[in-house]
């Protein structure tokens, strides 16, 4: 069995905002392409085209129809990108039988030493939000590793030094940054919304926080627009009252 560090230096992670995620899916996308080119075993699929389809993907995006309280609130549409969430008692990382699961001291990252994993599925069993999937075709647990291969990469320009699911979405939903850090800019963003855990009571402490979504039950005020809504004058004048007077007696 791997052991948890007693400490991490860094506490690595993602701020997922709610209010602003429009479900685009595109950070599902850019995330099966890197992780398939580069780190680790490529992200296989099986069937891709036909009827029964599937695949190994370490990001996916739920969509839920949520009805807050009060007969007069509106329906709201939430979508909920989900991952690893980079546990600091991480219960994957504490059943892995061979030690191929094991969480970073240096950034809290958890990995899969797939040269090591022997795709037990252990982890996955273990793992409270689903967020572990075995690859089919290398028969190895594949899940989120914050694009470790990119963040430290200083062959790539600074701006690109973040996990390719935040380079790419295109609503600024996802942030990333140290969460043991209070001062960083994704700290003072849970602060600031209040940030909340994804099913607290397990006691896993995750890393990933979520902003929740404002409230969307009020339409906007039209009445300061009303002026600029009336007809810029009443009655046509000129050529285009002619010809509004003439095409009438058509």
């Amino acid at each position: 069995m791997t052991t948890l560090p007693q400490l991490t230096q860094k506490k690595l992670g993602l701020v997922i905002d709610l209010d602003t995620c429009v479900g685009c899916h595109a950070c599902v996308i850019s995330c099966k392409g890197w992780n398939t080119e580069n780190y680790g075993a490529p992200l296989s699929d099986q069937n891709a085209y036909g009827a029964d389809n599937s695949g190994t993907f370490l990001n996916r995006v739920h969509s839920f129809e949520v009805q807050p309280t009060g007969d007069d609130a509106a329906a709201q549409l939430i979508h909920f990108p989900k991952s690893c969430l980079h546990c600091e008692d991480a219960p994957c990382v504490t059943v892995c039988p061979t030690g191929a699961s094991y969480k970073r001291e240096e950034d809290g990252i958890v990995l899969v030493n797939e040269q090591d994993c022997i795709g037990c599925g252990l982890c996955a069993w273990a793992c409270p939000y689903g967020a572990r999937e075995l690859d089919a075709a290398e028969g190895v647990m594949k899940k989120c590793t914050l694009c470790v291969d990119r963040i430290y990469n200083e062959n790539l320009e600074e701006v690109d030094r973040v996990p390719t699911c935040v380079r790419t979405c295109p609503s600024g939903a996802r942030h990333f940054g140290d969460l043991g850090d209070e001062n960083s800019d994704v700290s003072k963003l849970v602060a600031e919304r209040g940030g909340m855990d994804l099913m607290p009571e397990q006691g896993t402490k995750p890393v990933n926080k979520y902003l929740p979504p404002r409230p969307k039950d009020a339409l906007p005020e039209f009445d300061i627009l009303a002026p600029f809504l009336e007809p810029v004058a009443q009655e046509a004048k000129g050529f285009l009252g002619w010809l509004d007077k003439t095409l009438e007696k058509l």
